[in-house]
């Protein structure tokens, strides 16, 4: 196919030129068949090169040879054509010498100017070449700096832009590396906190050491509660991750939402003096899950009252509209600026205002806002002081 395409372009620029011959000079039959025979040369030379060339460059080290080469075989093609036609002009030998002397000087000019303009190429590609070894080596921050407007120049902003998508995409894995770390570490201890406590009562039921049965055996509830409760957000959060989460959307009234949950947790929070309270209009309807939503409104009052100092308040609004909002307030140290935009991304457990000493395994936001996702709302967090956490949710 790319033979025949050579062929018939060439054959095309043969064409042309006879006809322009004949327009212009009127010649005679003879001259009619040699300027046929030189140009048909010419065309088949050209034709060849096209065909040869382009493979010996695949193969070639070095791009300015290869475009001086081009340069040169264009050139002499020329020089070739027009020195035969100036011979068969019957030029004195004089006049013959001087065309010959003119077409040299071109070609070597032509030398020149094609060593001259494949400088900066290959200057550029080199840099490029030399910008992708460090990128490959691990060198993130490597950058070309080659600056262009032709396809040279549109390939270095494309390798500077992977090479900055790289990096960040290595800051974001290291991030990811370090807090998923600090994930498993917590879940490693609040696993081992209840597994201990059960192998020590075990051994003193076993042992008949225990002085109370039925307190150490509701002391072992407590902790497969709690070891139940873990291992269900961890799958939990596992549904959310792949995506398969699926909830059973109906209306929903989220006041009475936030008042079940509000009764629920206010003897865990009275037993540090935190209050609890309830800004909200008598009913704000909006589509979503039942138990989603209870699960919602749960995790974050918990970790509120969590991180509540003493005797403080947190306080829970529920405003309606076409998007429902829902925001719980308390008068911890809250987010620190720095954390607000990974406060609710998977294996980012707490910033340092939220120390672990604090318990819990760091899940109840990731999977509140799974849970909010899920429904078609949006959830965010506001950097402290005080902890602030606000959601919307389509209107019922």
């Amino acid at each position: 196919m790319r033979a025949i395409r050579l062929f018939a372009g060439f054959l095309a620029i043969v064409v042309v030129g006879l006809a322009w011959f004949e327009i212009s000079m009127q010649p005679s039959g003879a001259e009619r068949v040699q300027l046929f025979v030189l140009f048909a040369a010419m065309a088949a030379s050209a034709g060849a090169a096209a065909w040869v060339l382009p493979k010996w460059a695949t193969r070639n080290m070095s791009l300015r040879t290869t475009v001086t080469t081009l340069s040169m075989t264009a050139v002499t093609i020329v020089a070739a054509g027009v020195a035969l036609a100036a011979r068969n002009m019957f030029l004195s030998s004089h006049d013959l010498t001087l065309v010959i002397v003119v077409l040299g000087v071109g070609v070597l000019a032509g030398m020149g100017f094609a060593v001259a303009v494949s400088r900066p190429w290959t200057e550029d590609l080199g840099r490029m070449a030399r910008t992708a070894d460090r990128v490959a080596a691990g060198d993130f921050a490597a950058r070309s700096g080659v600056d262009r407007n032709d396809e040279i120049g549109h390939l270095a902003v494309a390798l500077d832009s992977m090479a900055a998508q790289l990096a960040s995409a290595d800051q974001e894995r290291r991030q990811n590396d370090a807090a998923r770390r600090e994930f498993l570490a917590a879940i490693g201890h609040d696993l081992r906190t209840p597994l201990a406590a059960l192998r020590a009562a075990l051994e003193a039921l076993r042992d008949d050491v225990a002085p109370d049965r039925d307190r150490y055996l509701r002391s072992m509830e407590h902790d497969v509660a709690a070891l139940n409760s873990l291992v269900e957000d961890l799958f939990l959060l596992a549904k959310i991750e792949s995506g398969s989460l699926e909830i059973m959307l109906a209306p929903v009234d989220l006041t009475e939402v936030a008042d079940e949950t509000i009764e629920v947790l206010r003897p865990v929070a009275a037993k540090r003096g935190v209050e609890l309270a309830l800004d909200a209009a008598d009913r704000t309807i909006v589509t979503g899950g039942p138990e989603a939503l209870s699960r919602v409104f749960r995790n974050l009052v918990d970790n509120a009252i969590r991180y509540a100092p003493d005797n403080s308040r947190v306080l829970v609004s529920v405003a309606g509209g076409e998007h429902a909002r829902v925001r719980v307030v308390d008068e911890g140290p809250g987010f620190s600026p720095d954390f607000v935009e990974d406060a609710f991304k998977s294996f980012h457990r707490s910033d340092p205002a939220r120390a672990r000493d604090t318990g819990g395994a760091g899940l109840g936001l990731a999977i509140a806002e799974g849970f909010v996702s899920a429904m078609g709302g949006t959830i965010w967090a506001e950097p402290g002081p005080g902890g602030r956490v606000s959601f919307t949710l389509p209107g019922g």
